[in-house]
């Protein structure tokens, strides 16, 4: 979900792409909106900026409620959830770039059409959006907020189809990029995926028989949903009170959904793309150690997106698994303002180290990503400061060699690090006696493949290769051009 106005990068967490956003659509039940909000709660690792909630009731009536901060701040209190009544509800996880968050921002988005109010939440980037939003402004068009989940909106509103789901489809015809996205009106809750399947998207059944459209299944486990299946590429459900409705606009191709809800963005309790996170994490660990192991007295995880990792790494290696770095879990990003001597030591308010499982001994450090060097330099600083007499850094994923613009919050490409060093100068900047990443085909061979098809990518892996699937059109394009996009568009 890109901001249209700047994308800054998060100073908090500068080692890790940042996930972009989570989406929990309910139909056919009356704690609709509760239902969501717990499903949100599952999914607050995909964003913690805001959150929001449309319930629908009867015919036509919309509630809704939004703010910053986590779920639990926001509808954490009964009375919140009283205020949002019906049999349907809609909700989104935001994650936002470090600055203010925009209420104006906040999703899911609303309108009132012509055939009633709609509502749609997003999950995504699209790559063509700032070109359609000139075109739209250009229409007379006028933007509320300066997300692109809100070119939806305006391109439903231009639309000349006559229902709904045609006019949605129009819509999503003329966008480009990487999106799940779920939508509710007055008599359906809908739910999509881009044609390539980049984002993830499950659909699931209540024991009550109302149906869930989630990000992750772990949404549908916190609710007593069961898992259905993944919305396929480039599939539209629709869901109303008479069932659910299948629908492809589009010609199938070959997924490439992204390598990395494997390697860091989903809850390791997730089941993604029908294998389970966790587990796979592990054999990425495994693979790792087959690939780049060292002599260690001890492998010690980066918490805690690292800890599958290096049990798959430590059982592998038969070298020791210990927590030697434990993470603080009640310092938010927001704790204290950071200024420069803040940046440096915000390290030590998320990670301390457990001094008496590394003195003295030989350390693997095991992480999933590096991507400016500056937080790992920092962990192993801190590890050698507790006595370790070598660190030793593994890292469950590939270098990171490209920025992603397909819904991953990362910085530009020159502010990567991978992008400017090999290996072992990236071993010397952060301090490490030595550096290894999983290579491209031990990471697909720890997803089941025999290796990564230059031909054919089963992934999305653009983030270590450069392999763009999707136009990357705003990026190539920058004039002020009249479009002919749009021209075409009401067919």
């Amino acid at each position: 979900m890109t901001d249209l106005s700047t994308q800054p990068w998060d100073i908090g967490d500068d080692d890790h792409p940042h996930e972009e956003c989570g989406v929990v659509g309910i139909w056919g039940s009356s704690d609709a909106a509760a239902l969501t909000a717990l499903g949100l709660h599952a999914l607050q690792h995909r964003g913690q900026e805001a959150a929001g909630i449309v319930s629908l009731a009867g015919q036509g009536q919309f509630h809704a409620h939004k703010g910053r901060g986590l779920v639990g701040d926001n509808f954490g209190d009964a009375h919140v959830i009283a205020g949002l009544p019906g049999h349907a509800a809609l909700g989104h996880n935001r994650y936002a770039t470090t600055g203010e968050t925009a209420l104006r921002n906040v999703q899911p988005l609303y309108a009132d059409f012509e055939f009633g109010g709609f509502a749609v939440a997003h999950n995504g980037n699209l790559t063509n959006a700032h070109q359609l939003k000139r075109a739209l402004v250009r229409r007379g068009c006028l933007f509320q907020s300066t997300t692109d989940s809100e070119v939806f909106i305006h391109l439903i509103a231009i639309s000349l189809y006559t229902t709904v789901m045609d006019r949605l489809i129009d819509a999503l015809k003329q966008v480009q990029g990487a999106y799940s996205l779920v939508a509710l009106h007055n008599g359906a809750l809908i739910g999509a995926r881009d044609p390539l399947g980049v984002r993830p998207l499950v659909l699931g059944k209540l024991a009550t028989g109302g149906y869930v459209l989630a990000s992750e299944t772990c949404a549908l486990d916190i609710i007593g949903a069961d898992m259905v299946r993944d919305v396929e590429p480039g599939e539209i459900i629709m869901i109303d009170d008479s069932g659910m409705k299948s629908i492809r606009p589009f010609a199938r191709a070959q997924s490439r959904f992204c390598i990395f809800e494997y390697i860091y963005f989903a809850r390791p309790d997730s089941v993604v793309e029908g294998t389970p996170v966790y587990d796979t994490r592990k054999r990425i660990g495994a693979e790792l150690a087959r690939e780049s192991g060292v002599t260690a007295d001890v492998i010690v995880p980066v918490p805690d997106s690292g800890v599958p990792a290096a049990m798959g790494y430590a059982a592998e290696a038969g070298i020791p698994f210990e927590l030697g770095i434990i993470r603080n879990h009640y310092v938010g990003r927001t704790f204290i303002e950071p200024t420069d001597q803040i940046r440096h030591l915000g390290v030590k308010l998320k990670h301390s180290a457990n001094r008496s499982m590394i003195e003295g001994k030989r350390v693997v450090l095991v992480d999933d990503s590096i991507v400016r060097g500056t937080t790992s330099r920092k962990i192993v600083e801190m590890v050698r400061q507790a006595g370790a007499t070598e660190v030793h850094m593994r890292i469950s994923s590939p270098p990171t060699t490209h920025s992603c613009f397909y819904g991953i919050d990362t910085p530009e490409r020159s502010k990567l690090l991978a992008a400017k060093h090999d290996i072992a100068e990236m071993a010397q900047i952060i301090g490490a006696d030595s550096l290894a990443f999983i290579s491209l085909d031990g990471l697909y061979r720890a997803l089941g493949k025999t290796g990564r098809d230059a031909n054919a990518p089963a992934y999305c892996d653009a983030c270590f290769t450069g392999d763009y699937a999707i136009p990357l059109t705003d990026s190539q394009d920058n004039s002020e051009r009249p479009l002919s996009l749009l021209q075409a568009a009401n067919r």
